[in-house]
């Protein structure tokens, strides 16, 4: 009879699940839940459950949210004639720690990717189109990652977004703030180079 499968490994089995957790990272972490407290760890499965079971997805956006519609769906101060599109639920926080965007948002819940087998019906991208169509949009911003997956993307919504009397823009990329030109891969320095602007008085 085979001995039961040691709990740490399973654990380690679990963790390597997730995205960008190795096998190292996931031992690592695997013993570190095993030296804290009962109490501790009860409140992280807890707190694991209550994300499946308290979360839902947004009826308009597809954001991750407590209530349906989520709270930027609902807050009435933003601005409905911008549409920013994201890859992900997680991207809104980035941008909005920005401060300076007050405009709605669609998450399309990943990026193309034919090798992953993640093509447009995999993404929503029907309900974006037909939130553009019905809406009253002026600019729809594509802020996908700057992946060959998100350039695919936003190639793609472009296309798609054509036929709608609405500007399309992409996120400026280029050189981080403190940066040394030296040290910039090719792709940013020329993002920069194509997204440089006019130095006014």
């Amino acid at each position: 009879m085979a001995e039961r499968e040691h709990p740490i490994e399973r654990l380690i089995e679990e963790l390597k699940r997730i995205p960008t957790i190795g096998a190292k990272t996931a031992q690592r972490i695997a013993y570190y839940l095993f030296n804290r407290p009962q109490e501790e760890l009860d409140r992280l499965a807890a707190a694991i459950k209550e994300v499946k079971q308290g979360i839902k997805e947004c009826s308009i956006c597809h954001n991750l949210s407590p209530t349906d519609p989520c709270a930027y769906c609902q807050d009435e101060q933003r601005d409905d004639r911008l549409l920013c599109v994201v890859e992900e639920p997680y991207n809104i926080a980035s941008i909005e720690k920005s401060g300076v965007y007050q405009g709605r948002y669609h998450v399309l819940r990943g990026a193309l990717s034919p090798l992953k087998g993640i093509g447009p019906d995999e993404l929503k991208i029907d309900s974006l189109i037909r939130r553009v169509e019905k809406g009253q949009f002026e600019e729809v911003i594509i802020a996908t990652n700057t992946t060959s997956e998100g350039e695919a993307t936003a190639v793609y919504l472009a296309r798609k977004l054509k036929p709608f009397p609405v500007k399309v823009t992409r996120l400026a990329m280029g050189l981080p703030v403190g940066t040394d030109i030296d040290y910039a891969d090719q792709v940013t320095l020329r993002k920069a180079i194509e997204g440089r602007l006019e130095i006014k008085d």
